[in-house]
C-alpha cells in the first residue's frame, strides 16, 4: 500500500500506537503480495532495530509482521538474523544520498545466525520503504554472508507526488 492517508495511519498505529491487532490482516496482505517471490526453503527475516531503539519502542514492528507472514506462508523465519551494529540517527528529513550514507555498514548478519542463510533465498521484511537505503544495507549484509538471493517486501511504500 502507499504510505499516505489510511496506509500511513495503519503503519503508524502499529509502529507507535501499540496496535498489534493490525499484524494479522497485514500478514494476509503481505502473503498475497509475496507469492511471486517465495521459493522453497526461503528464510524470512525482519529489518532489525538498534537495541537502544528496541528498548524505547519495546518491540520491532517488522519482526511482528515477519513472524505472522512466516506462519501464513509456512516458511521459516529468523527474528534476529540481522543486527543493527550502528545506532544511526533518525532518517526522517534526510535526502536519499544521506540515507544511504547513514546506513552504510550499519546492518550485519548475526554471527550466530549466519549458518541459517548460507546458500538460501532470504525474504527481508520491513514496514515502510522510503528510499530503499535500509533494505539495501540489509540485502548487502545477507549477500556478503552467503545468501543465495535476497528479495524484499514491505507493508507500505512512500511514493513521491508527481
Amino acid at each position: 500500500m502507499l504510505y499516505r492517508d489510511n496506509g500511513r495511519k495503519l503503519v503508524l498505529a502499529l509502529k507507535h500506537g501499540d496496535r498489534h491487532d493490525v499484524v494479522r490482516p497485514a500478514a494476509l496482505w503481505l502473503a498475497r503480495a509475496a507469492q511471486p517471490l517465495l521459493t522453497r526453503n526461503m528464510l524470512i527475516a525482519p529489518i532489525p532495530l538498534h537495541w537502544l531503539r528496541m528498548l524505547k519502542r519495546r518491540f520491532n514492528q517488522s519482526a511482528l509482521l515477519a513472524k505472522a507472514l512466516a506462519i501464513e506462508v509456512k516458511q521459516e523465519q529468523c527474528p534476529d538474523l540481522l543486527i543493527r551494529t550502528v545506532r544511526t540517527r533518525s532518517l526522517d528529513g534526510l535526502r536519499r544520498d544521506e540515507r544511504f550514507e547513514t546506513l552504510d555498514g550499519a546492518i550485519s548478519v548475526h554471527p550466530k545466525r549466519r549458518h541459517k542463510l548460507v546458500g538460501r533465498d532470504v525474504l527481508l521484511l520491513d514496514d515502510v520503504m522510503t528510499s530503499g537505503a535500509t533494505l539495501s544495507a540489509a540485502t548487502q549484509a545477507c549477500l556478503s554472508a552467503g545468501a543465495k538471493n535476497v528479495c524484499i517486501l514491505t507493508l507500505a511504500r512512500v511514493a513521491k507526488d508527481t
